[in-house]
């Protein structure tokens, strides 16, 4: 599996090199996005060619602020971002945030 916690900016930065990789953005604290949770570590265990990033708001607010003012995408919690080649291309949030919502975004 290739995902890591990230803390800061720098480490995001870094990640946009990647041709594609996923950003999930949770909450500790909340049950939904503990369930969106459950969904994305199932998907990245079955998609270990995925590199993959996830931040605790709780713990990483301004970055989390940053990803959402950079790229001009309303702050949600949970929320999920594709982003290739630098640009994010799809991110959906809270229920919607699924195996199957998210093997179809790869997809595309």
């Amino acid at each position: 599996m290739t995902t890591s916690k990230i803390e800061t900016e720098e480490q995001f930065n870094e990640l946009l090199k990647e041709d594609t990789f996923l950003l999930f953005k949770h909450s500790l604290t909340c049950p939904v996005s503990a369930e969106a949770h459950e969904q994305y570590e199932k998907f990245i265990a079955g998609n270990d060619q995925l590199k993959t990033a996830y931040l605790a708001v709780q713990e990483a607010r301004p970055l989390s602020n940053y990803v959402a003012e950079t790229f001009d995408i309303r702050h949600q919690s949970p929320q999920a971002i594709l982003f290739k080649n630098g640009k994010p291309v799809w991110d959906d949030s809270h229920w919607r945030i699924t195996y199957d919502s998210l093997s179809k975004a790869i997809a595309e």
